[in-house]
């Protein structure tokens, strides 16, 4: 069987999956054993992962009502992950319904499961493609087809670029797709960090996942925002922006830097 160019033999269920890690950490079901085992991993190396990508997931939900809120109708999410409600569109479409949204992700698994949880779910598109051929993805005809880059774009790469590597070359690829964007667009990143504690141990889960973790310092991941704009509070631990509560307990110890973007 064959779906997007893929074989069903070809969907590598062998080896931990970010996407499916991510997953399981947030509590969700569309794991395997073999994420759930890294997922523990984890958390035994950096006890503050689930605590992290829960926040992390919180800064995504709080970072798409403020684009919307700044009068962004079209999202382009790539490195989108399996389905967590509430989803972005559905975050989105609270404050208006006519946002339209791409999202984008390699592995087919995520895309069959966005499939069929956003079928129903108009304008929406959902493509399998890959953040290291933004050249790719920018010309697909399904983000063509929903996505009018002659008008503002929030484009979204939450705890997606930790996932490249440096011959990945993630600065162009960033570049890339910001100049695909026209004034007035945003750009909403997170991102891992060994800032805040040694995670040696943890990046080194990845080692044997179909994507490796590749922790950036502060500086390194500013430079992603080159030619935008950032709002405030600027690039910050993702608890810490824009907050609508207290910071969970353990705030200070997550790797993840979250920030927003508008370009001029």
């Amino acid at each position: 069987m064959t779906q997007n160019g893929f074989r069903a033999e070809e969907i590598d269920t062998s080896r931990p999956h970010p996407a499916r890690i991510y997953d399981y950490l947030l509590g969700g079901k569309d794991n395997y054993e073999v994420d759930r085992a890294a997922g523990d991993l984890l958390a035994d190396r950096a006890p503050e992962v689930r605590v992290g990508v829960q926040a992390n997931r919180a800064f995504l939900q709080r970072a798409v009502r403020y684009v919307v809120g700044s009068g962004v109708r079209q999202i382009l999410d790539i490195g989108t992950g399996l389905p967590t409600s509430p989803n972005v569109h559905e975050v989105a479409r609270a404050l208006d319904p006519g946002v339209s949204i791409a999202y984008v992700d390699n592995d087919p698994i995520v895309h069959t499961y966005a499939n069929a949880l956003l079928r129903t779910s108009a304008p929406t598109a959902v493509v399998l493609g890959d953040l290291r051929e933004p050249a790719a993805v920018l010309a697909d005809p399904e983000v063509r087809r929903v996505i009018d880059f002659t008008q503002p774009v929030a484009l979204l790469l939450v705890a997606i670029l930790h996932f490249l590597t440096e011959a990945d070359e993630p600065e162009r690829v960033v570049a890339e797709l910001r100049d695909a964007l026209p004034a007035g667009s945003y750009l909403v990143l997170s991102h891992a960090t060994g800032d805040f504690a040694d995670r040696v141990e943890a990046e080194a889960v990845y080692n044997n996942a179909t994507a490796t973790l590749n922790l950036r310092e502060r500086a390194a991941v500013e430079r992603f925002f080159a030619g935008f704009e950032l709002v405030e509070p600027g690039l910050v631990q993702v608890p810490f922006w824009r907050p609508d509560g207290t910071a969970p307990k353990g705030s200070a110890e997550i790797g993840f830097y979250g920030g927003v973007a508008r370009k001029v």
